[in-house]
């Protein structure tokens, strides 16, 4: 029985998109990674709780899914600001993120990163 409970996660897996602009913070990555280490043995691996395990599968079904974006739908795409969902997915982006950390990042801070021979960690200890 582990070998179907492994091979529906290994479909699951495949049907989840990883999205390129969240490199590292990707929940289709991480659940790749998370199969990947439960299931260690491939259709070998033992199962201490089979029934956890199914109620597992069938959540992430469901967000795979939309189950609940369809079940309630929602009269405007925006939030409570305005913003659309594709301006949300353009701000979580990694490297828009990454242009907002480093504009926090003091004046004198930057230059001595920039021209400074070591890496800013080693500059903290």
């Amino acid at each position: 029985m582990a070998a179907g409970r492994y091979r529906r996660f290994l479909r699951l897996c495949e049907e989840w998109p990883v999205e390129e602009t969240k490199r590292q913070r990707d929940l289709g990555l991480a659940l790749r990674q998370r199969v990947a280490q439960a299931f260690r043995e491939g259709e070998h691996t033992p199962i201490a709780d089979p029934e956890a395990c199914d109620q597992m599968y069938e959540s992430l079904v469901r967000i795979h899914t939309n189950f609940y974006k369809n079940k309630y739908p929602r009269l405007k795409d925006t939030t409570f600001t305005g913003v659309t969902v594709e301006d949300c997915r353009m701000i979580l982006a990694t490297d828009i993120l990454k242009q907002m950390e480093d504009m926090k990042k003091g004046t004198w801070r930057r230059l001595r990163e920039k021209f400074s021979a070591k890496k800013p960690e080693e500059d903290s200890k």
